[in-house]
């Protein structure tokens, strides 16, 4: 007996089984709103693109850092504050000075770039601007005809952009020759690996960013890698990567950071999360890398906690907020069995109290002496985060790192 086809799911099967173009998306400083832009996130997300957003009132090397780190197909700015001529050349210039030139910029603005801003523009670099009115659906084809590209090695790239190629090349499972060189052992930082995992909503990202500034300060020589993992699509294998939004220690050139949408990976991780982990510790640069995980579920395991398979992390962090639903709930959570650190985030809740005493009681019941950790990560100088990195840099010694002294390099194997 035939069996009729679909012809809309075999539409969508193409578009998730390619590999999605990837697109930095943000909002210029001076800008105090980010309306428009969203709704051109979601659009590009729905056409099967990757969008790392980097959020509104953004700066020139926030931007090119950002796009950089990502390894993007290119660069998309909103802007209607009136600067566009002297900011757009700004981004195109700095690139340009990082050896990173290939990467090009776009552009709209509503009714504030003219046709005749728009010739200036290009004659200093920028690509090409959507005016008011563009529709959608032309926008969307123009990108994907013009801006969508398979990586390739390229040996002529160093440092924060090689580890950023490497990484793509492992998330497109690229077989290749070049591979990055492992820093000389006398030179090298141990990286301690942090999985953090916690259901959405906990305020990981947050938190990590308070976690990352810690580290920039009691590590003033070393450098701290984050791997944001994002859920992608199922439909159609697109994905809003919006963890930089929350990452304002991000902007300080010790810090590396990288979004990794899921691609279809049920795990909590990229499949090509493994990958990175291990292409960041052999470059030798990082004495800390975090890991973070999409929101989990009660039966989730991302890290290989509990040793049915190979172990991504050297610890693993827990994050909950106070509305977990419960003690039942909180009996339900396999990783608060397998986690090192405990953290209960959001403590200006008034649900707060409470949800201590549940979950040191749950803890205590595990028999491992886990103490838990109240922090409000959406404060700073928060005095439970201070307490909260002491006992990762117990754990994984960093309190006389000393990394970042040996930049990557890609070669080309014999």
């Amino acid at each position: 007996m035939a069996v009729a086809l679909n012809p809309h799911r075999a539409v969508r099967s193409a578009a998730v089984s390619r590999v999605p173009l990837r697109i930095l998306t943000a909002v210029p400083i001076c800008d105090g709103h980010d309306s428009a832009v969203t709704a051109i996130n979601i659009e590009l997300a729905r056409h099967g693109i990757e969008v790392i957003y980097l959020g509104y009132h953004q700066s020139v090397s926030a931007i090119a850092r950002a796009a950089i780190q990502e390894d993007v197909n290119v660069v998309g700015l909103s802007s209607y504050n009136g600067g566009h001529i002297i900011f757009f050349k700004e981004v195109v210039d700095r690139l340009k000075q990082g050896g990173n030139g290939d990467i090009p910029v776009f552009g709209g603005g509503g009714g504030t770039i003219t046709k005749a801003d728009e010739r200036i523009m290009q004659r200093q670099g920028t690509d090409r601007i959507f005016f008011a009115g563009t529709p959608f659906k032309d926008i969307m084809a123009l990108i994907q005809r013009d801006y969508a590209r398979t990586a390739k090695p390229n040996a002529k790239f160093k440092g924060d952009r090689a580890l950023a190629r490497a990484i793509t090349l492992a998330e497109q499972n690229l077989a290749t020759r070049h591979s990055l060189r492992a820093a000389p052992a006398q030179k090298r930082a141990r990286s301690f690996v942090v999985g953090v995992a916690g259901p959405g909503g906990a305020g990981k990202s947050t938190l990590i960013d308070e976690l990352t500034s810690r580290f920039l300060l009691k590590n003033p020589s070393g450098r701290i890698a984050i791997l944001a993992n994002d859920p992608s699509h199922p439909d159609t294998g697109g994905a809003i990567l919006g963890d930089r939004v929350s990452a304002i220690y991000a902007q300080d050139d010790r810090v590396f950071f990288r979004s990794l949408a899921t691609r279809g990976s049920l795990t909590g991780l990229s499949a090509a999360a493994p990958a990175a982990i291990e292409i960041l510790k052999r470059s030798g640069e990082f004495d800390l890398i975090l890991v973070e995980s999409v929101g989990v579920g009660q039966e989730s395991d991302p890290f290989g906690s509990f040793g049915h398979g190979r172990c991504l992390t050297d610890a693993v962090l827990f994050v909950l907020a106070p509305h977990y639903g419960g003690l039942i709930q909180l009996q339900k959570i396999a990783l608060l069995n397998g986690a090192d650190l405990v953290a209960l985030n959001k403590c200006d809740h008034p649900m707060a109290r409470t949800a201590k005493a549940e979950i040191q009681a749950r803890l205590n019941q595990n028999g491992r002496g886990q103490l838990l950790h109240s922090t409000t990560a959406a404060k700073h100088f928060d005095s439970g985060v201070d307490a909260l990195f002491a006992a990762i840099a117990q754990l994984g010694g960093l309190s006389n790192s000393s990394g970042g002294e040996k930049p990557c390099q890609l070669e080309v194997a014999p």
